[in-house]
């Protein structure tokens, strides 16, 4: 299928790996010019370079931690005319309840709320003037169900699609789409440290804390990022005009909901 958006421009945050590298790809093959935000640069150039070689798209870099007043003005302002905005940040640490103060509830909110909120903020107006624009943000599937250990997640993440909510549907009128993806479990990072966790806490191998949580996902592993991409570059189309303010669960069936 044609994405219609071949020429476009989009800025991809936390995209040197991962969800976020699943979607610059996708972007990239759809025939998108990227602006790609990480906080480590090494990681970062050598994410960009695989994809100049693989796509011929043109890849701007913006080496940047947009949690911070600082980041977040170093990444407007290489992409202050994009068509495509992307936001992504790694998740808090697991815990308890009891194990989570003041300090840690504004560390996920900086990240998982209010930097994707700023980015919005920064980048919506170009695209309204234009009449044209797709934002999609990283969110989780502990929005739609909350999980115990991810409370600060929990608590972020729903706070963006809250303000998602509301500001799509002022929006769409100007050609602006709003979403959110909510992914489950995928084979990044994210997934190592969780699977490690498990092992720990349970003194078990990492083998079988991966296969105890297949276990509970219906499609019995866990979602690549080339998938997860494929999907955020069709919310980014052309045919993806008439959604707005959803959130898209991609969780392998583990979320168990008629809605």
């Amino acid at each position: 299928m044609d994405l219609g958006i071949r020429g476009k421009r989009a800025l991809v945050c936390a995209s040197s790996k991962g969800l976020g590298l699943g979607c610059a790809e996708a972007l990239a093959e759809a025939g998108v010019d990227l602006i790609m935000n990480a906080r480590g640069a090494e990681a970062l150039d050598a994410s960009a370079d695989d994809i100049r070689s693989r796509f011929g798209v043109d890849v701007v870099t913006v080496a940047a931690d947009v949690t911070t007043a600082d980041g977040q003005t170093a990444v407007l302002e290489a992409a202050r005319d994009v068509d495509i905005l992307v936001t992504n940040a790694g998740g808090p640490p697991p815990g308890l309840w009891s194990d989570w103060e003041r300090d840690d509830f504004i560390k996920a909110l900086d990240a998982n709320m209010l930097a994707p909120i700023a980015l919005m903020k920064g980048l919506l107006p170009t695209m309204m003037a234009k009449g044209w624009g797709r934002v999609v943000n990283i969110t989780s599937q502990s929005v739609k169900a909350p999980i115990a250990v991810l409370g600060l997640s929990n608590s972020a993440r729903a706070g963006l699609t809250g303000y998602v909510a509301g500001t799509a549907r002022q929006v769409a009128g100007s050609g602006v789409t709003i979403n959110n993806l909510q992914p489950g479990i995928h084979a990044t990072d994210r997934a190592v440290s969780l699977d490690t966790g498990v092992s720990q806490a349970q003194g078990i191998s990492m083998d079988d804390a991966k296969a105890a949580r297949c276990a509970t996902i219906p499609a019995g592993r866990y979602g690549t990022r080339q998938e997860f991409g494929a999907t955020c570059a069709f919310l980014c189309s052309q045919h993806a005009g008439f959604v707005v303010g959803q959130n898209w669960l991609l969780d392998g069936g583990a979320t168990n909901s008629t809605m």
